[in-house]
């Protein structure tokens, strides 16, 4: 039942990925319609907002209650809201703005090594229920073999017919937001599990809302005259990043970080290309090579093999 249980959350972490990969191709839909990466993280995280907290007055019990038990466990909220809400998507949707887009995949998707390590140096310098609660990772052949299977495939899937042009100012950029993604998984789980998976959530979507204000209100808003919020390209792509790829992805998302661990689950964000590749095959009609193929073969199996831990093997054998 255990190894069921733990498979079934592997699925769901493999399902998000696939659903997140596409959210590219959906972003950059909303950008060639008009609409700027603050507008779309505002438009996408308000309905996702209402929605979770439509979803939580259902629930009821302490799903509903406003604050967490301290102020502690409050400013990490808005810390979390911050690297894996405002901050995260402001700096990986302004980094397509400055350098190429195979770059920004490239080195966003660098995210789960940068967890590793940061893991592993928290873990290291700190104490404490929090820090206790990461994932107890040993680096050993499956990991070291599995993150550099994963990387090489990687490269293979965004590379492919293209070349690697350097650009400070995107390429930072792009670095900040795999940063920002490393933090957010640090934490996630434990507050998942302690205060439940629809109220985090909803704190974390609270917070990212709250200090994307200052960007909105300084910033031209007049382009929104000309978007065509009727077309069904674009309410239909909001829709889609706000109740799949936010409300209900995040959700899943957090339970997953909180059942196999923030190391083990961010591995599978080495997918994100590969479903970006395929949706940009069934969405924009755009081809597999056979570069490609290998590296998305690659990449699960890179997955697979990191997310292989010496207990797995131990229960396996009795």
């Amino acid at each position: 039942m255990k190894i069921n249980r733990k498979l079934l959350f592997h699925i769901l972490a493999f399902l998000t990925a696939a659903v997140w990969g596409v959210t590219f191709i959906s972003t950059k839909i909303l950008i060639n319609s008009g609409l700027t990466p603050a507008q779309i993280f505002a438009i996408r995280f308000t309905i996702a907002y209402s929605g979770i907290w439509l979803m939580c007055a259902v629930r009821g019990g302490t799903d509903r209650r406003l604050f967490s038990s301290s102020v502690r466990h409050e400013f990490l909220f808005l810390l979390m809201g911050i690297s894996g809400g405002s901050l995260y998507f402001l700096t990986e949707n302004s980094a397509l703005a400055n350098t190429q887009a195979c770059n920004v995949s490239f080195i966003v998707c660098s995210a789960p090594l940068l967890t590793i390590l940061m893991t592993l140096a928290i873990r290291k310098l700190f104490k404490g229920s929090l820090v206790q609660g990461l994932e107890d990772i040993r680096i050993g052949i499956p990991l070291v073999a599995g993150t550099l299977l994963a990387l090489t495939g990687m490269f293979l899937v965004i590379f492919d017919g293209y070349t690697l042009n350097i650009s400070p100012k995107g390429d930072l950029l792009a670095f900040s937001a795999a940063l920002c993604w490393a933090f957010y998984s640090q934490f996630m789980s434990q507050m998942t599990s302690r205060y439940g998976t629809f109220f985090a959530t909803r704190k974390v979507f609270f917070y990212g809302l709250l200090t994307i204000i200052p960007i909105l209100l300084f910033s031209d808003s007049s382009n929104l005259h000309h978007v065509p919020f009727s077309s069904v390209k674009v309410w239909g792509n909001l829709l889609f990043l706000s109740v799949i790829a936010s409300q209900l992805c995040f959700i899943v998302w957090n339970r997953v970080m909180s059942e196999i661990g923030n190391v083990t689950s961010t591995n599978y964000v080495y997918l994100n290309p590969v479903f970006t590749l395929l949706g940009a095959m069934l969405i924009l009609g755009e081809s597999l090579t056979t570069v490609s193929g290998l590296g998305s073969a690659m990449i699960l199996g890179g997955v697979i093999l990191a997310g292989i831990r010496k207990e797995d093997i131990i229960t396996n054998q009795k």
